[in-house]
């Protein structure tokens, strides 16, 4: 993967001009020996996280005097919930937490930071400023991209034209609303271009997604292109146009993660035409509760980078993916 492809470059420190938040009392020296770091992952339905969780696992091996404890909110935010009140319980000296939703886990991530114990939040924030540190892919970014790539496949600026089927991820996340914002802030330009659903959200899943496109299938005689805010609900789109024999007539497919076995994939057999890397923030959330916890300098936000995949890169990644 070339450093040029990135659209954006590296690893950045978005709010360089913003200071972090840590506990009153909380220090380095409280973490003394053997320190504990929990993570809350939302779920484990969906391949990009299941990838999030290897991540995280692969970096605390380099770091010997962390424990790392992760629980799995099972797609329910009650779940997560209580998920971050036990590993309070448990004092973990370093919160991370992605949630499922931002409303309702602020609450218990207030009550993290209340118990002396920094948080920072991976991949959907949440309602608070009190976090020490966010780590996630810039969606709106991406979904601007997405969105001139749409464009460009519909014809060009100013001449771009189709209808446009617009899968949502959970409506509760802003990640969801982001890439949506984006796209449209390219998309909405063209006249041509009409959407056929009003905000059908797929809650991130593949067959939800299926049963979405079955149905607008059935009710639109014409679509020209699919927009999924990730990869498996583009593809569930995709398998629904082909059971219906249509996959054919609907040209471009685009969906977000770019996982080699998934969107890469799917990209380079001409299923999706296009995709965009949103690399989990597993790693770099571990690595950066291990500076914080030696006592070193953290940004307030860190971007991951992103880039575009079509056929013509799919095999090159594929082939650098093993």
């Amino acid at each position: 993967m070339k450093r040029r492809e990135f659209l954006k470059l590296s690893t950045t420190a978005a709010g360089a001009a913003m200071t972090i938040y840590l506990p009153a009392g909380w220090t380095p020296a409280r973490a003394a020996g053997k320190s504990k770091v929990g993570f809350s992952q939302c779920t484990t339905l969906e391949p990009w996280r299941v990838q999030f969780n290897k991540d995280i696992q692969a970096e605390a091996k380099n770091h010997p005097d962390i424990d790392l404890i992760i629980t799995d909110g099972q797609d329910k935010t009650q779940k997560q919930v209580a998920d971050c009140d036990n590993l309070i319980v448990q004092q973990v000296n370093v919160l991370l937490i992605s949630p499922k939703e931002s409303a309702g886990l602020t609450g218990v991530v207030e009550k993290a930071i209340d118990a002396k114990i920094p948080v920072i939040v991976l991949d959907r924030n949440v309602d608070t400023k009190r976090i020490t540190q966010f780590i996630g892919g810039d969606n709106v970014a991406i979904g601007k991209a997405a969105g001139e790539h749409a464009v460009k496949l519909l014809g060009g600026p100013g001449k771009a034209a189709g209808n446009v089927v617009e899968i949502w991820g959970g409506m509760g996340t802003q990640p969801a609303h982001d890439r949506h914002d984006g796209f449209h802030a390219f998309t909405d330009k063209e006249p041509g271009i009409k959407y056929l659903l009003n905000n059908q959200s797929g809650d991130w899943k593949q067959d939800k997604a299926y049963d979405i496109m079955t149905t607008a299938l059935r009710n639109n005689e014409k679509i020209d292109m699919v927009y999924g805010h990730n990869d498996p609900m583009a593809y569930g789109a995709y398998l629904a146009a082909k059971d219906a024999g249509r996959d054919k007539d609907i040209k471009f497919i685009i969906g977000i993660d770019g996982l080699p076995d998934e969107g890469v994939t799917w990209v380079s057999k001409g299923q999706l035409s296009a995709t965009f890397l949103y690399a989990t923030p597993g790693a770099e959330g571990m690595r950066q509760a291990a500076k914080l916890l030696k006592g070193e300098k953290l940004e307030p936000v860190i971007t991951l980078p992103t880039m575009l995949i079509t056929k013509e890169n799919a095999a090159e990644i594929l082939k650098k993916n093993g």
